[in-house]
């Protein structure tokens, strides 16, 4: 990086805008607009004297120097990464990714979920299974046990889905765009049959709520919304067990060791067989 001065900062952008490939993605994960992760890039690109991104209409692609440059700053994000992100030991920052609807459970419960431990919390709503490993997230919600000998895994409960509507008259079904097995199921369900389609989950309940169709729902969402009632049995070939997955070096701050205590409590009243 020869003697040019960085902002950890710009390079953390640099990594989102890279993995996302395009600004609208790296939003999500930065909290930056488009407009601003575009300008960092540009700033970026003119300390360096390089080109390290192909702008395209669907997206950015690293240029050959753009991905030497991704590289190299992927070998030193796990070593650099929490040095940054915890300079202040009282006030860590904790990045927690979950699927839309655990986000928005946690957001609902965040004095309980912070206590006094004096943490900064950053939520992250993704579908995608986000690193832990380079930081991109210090834990997340997920359904399966973690593989990596660097993460701490803890099982917390199964989690039960269901169909719901307003009424048990034959609605359309609510169809949530993309591919997590929900979404393909009830794709599978509804077949060739008239149906809704959204690109946001709580576009499925707001629908359902709307009585304008029968939406996929966890049941820790369904149950819990007055007027909708379960027009289906539980689907079993959605149920799964719901994990809680640390850093094994993070999962021993103490600030850090409080949250996650806090959210398996929380967690734990959503689940079965907890």
């Amino acid at each position: 990086m020869n003697e040019t001065t960085f902002d950890w900062d710009d390079l953390r952008l640099f990594l989102a805008v890279a993995r996302g490939k395009g600004l609208a993605p790296a939003t999500e994960t930065t909290g930056k607009s488009a407009p601003t992760l575009g300008r960092r890039m540009l700033a970026l690109e003119r300390r360096l004297g390089q080109e390290l991104f192909h702008r395209m209409p669907r997206g950015y692609a690293l240029t050959e120097e753009g991905q030497a440059f991704f590289e190299k700053l992927c070998g030193l994000e796990t070593d650099l990464l929490p040095l940054v992100e915890t300079a202040d030991p009282a006030r860590p920052l904790i990045k927690i990714s979950a699927g839309s609807w655990v986000t928005a459970l946690l957001c609902r419960r965040v004095p309980e979920l912070l206590g006094q431990s004096g943490a900064q919390l950053r939520f992250i709503a993704a579908e995608e299974v986000l690193s832990i490993s380079r930081r991109e997230t210090l834990i997340g919600v997920r359904n399966q046990p973690p593989e990596d000998v660097s993460l701490a895994g803890r099982k917390i409960g199964r989690i039960a889905f269901a169909a719901y509507a307003m009424d048990p008259a034959d609605r359309p079904w609510i169809r949530v765009m993309g591919a997590t097995p929900s979404s393909r199921w009830v794709a599978a369900e509804a077949g060739g049959s008239e149906g809704i389609e959204v690109t946001h989950p709580r576009n499925a309940l707001d629908l359902a709520l709307a009585g304008a169709g029968r939406a996929v729902l966890p049941c820790f969402v369904g149950d819990r919304e007055a007027g909708l009632m379960r027009v289906s049995a539980e689907i079993e070939d959605l149920a799964h067990d719901q994990w809680l997955v640390m850093h094994q070096d993070d999962r021993h701050i103490p600030a850090v060791r409080a949250v996650i205590e806090r959210l398996v409590t929380i967690l734990k009243d959503n689940c079965s067989g907890a």
